[in-house]
């Protein structure tokens, strides 16, 4: 099973002390070129008088922004560390089993505007880069990361098995796993007793928790039916099947707001 989750807005600074990010090193080495030039744009971005324009932040991040200018300088942490949001909470994968942290290891990947797919465990510096953001001398960023990381996704799908995607659709942009829509299940949260989508911290969260139920399962669910059998013994689900051939499952779970 794959299982893939967005970055955070929110994340941790950096330790006080540290090796910087290493390129080379990191998962995915095929997406390194690419990586290089983002990093490079934001960095020069990043010092630019129009900065916050261009990030699309306030200038109450102007620490942040600030920061972005030192990313090859910067201390790092196990990505699982330095996203800090909801949906990474909820997940809480420096909680999980010994066991279950080894299937995150091998099974979650996290996509990111800056790093494109990363593992876990990858080692990254906190940064401010949003997939919209218009960084100098780059392309739109959903499109740019489209002409790689659906084929990186599917590799890492590898030929069998289940596919997980808990991305909001502006995630889902920058690349979905190339023709492997048939076993793709993506998941929306409802309230309780209304149909109505639920606030969207609390839905992140119970995407998180979702995925860390799966993970702290020892068996790993063969099809869209056994993750929702899955799921199912902790919310109401619903499943549904794609209107057309190549398009992914929709799962929803239904859950108090």
């Amino acid at each position: 099973m794959l299982i893939i989750v967005p970055p955070s807005e929110s994340k941790r600074p950096p330790p006080p002390r540290g090796r910087p990010v290493d390129l080379d090193g990191l998962s995915f080495r095929e997406l390194t070129p690419l990586r290089r030039r983002i990093l490079d744009a934001l960095i020069a971005t990043s010092a630019r008088p129009d900065a916050f324009e261009r990030l699309q932040v306030r200038p109450a991040k102007a620490g942040e922004v600030a920061r972005n200018t030192r990313l090859l300088e910067l201390p790092t942490r196990p990505a699982f560390e330095v996203y800090s949001g909801p949906l990474h909470e909820g997940l809480g994968a420096g909680a999980l089993s010994r066991a279950a942290f080894d299937r995150a290891q091998r099974s979650v990947i996290v996509t990111s505007a800056l790093w494109g797919a990363l593992r876990i465990d990858d080692r990254i510096p906190s940064y401010r880069l949003h997939v919209c953001s218009r960084l100098v001398d780059m392309d739109r960023l959903e499109p740019t990361w489209r002409t790689v990381l659906p084929e990186v996704l599917a590799t890492a799908a590898g030929p069998d098995g289940l596919v997980l995607d808990l991305r909001s659709p502006a995630y889902r942009a920058i690349g979905m796993p190339a023709d492997l829509g048939d076993r793709t299940v993506t998941v929306r949260v409802d309230q309780r007793g209304s149909g109505r989508r639920i606030g969207d911290v609390v839905a992140k969260r119970i995407r998180g928790r979702a995925a860390r139920r799966l993970l702290e399962t020892a068996t790993a669910p063969e099809g869209p039916d056994a993750l929702a059998e899955i799921l199912s013994e902790t919310w109401p689900i619903r499943l549904e099947a794609p209107a057309r051939s190549g398009r992914p499952w929709t799962l929803t779970i239904t859950a108090d707001d």
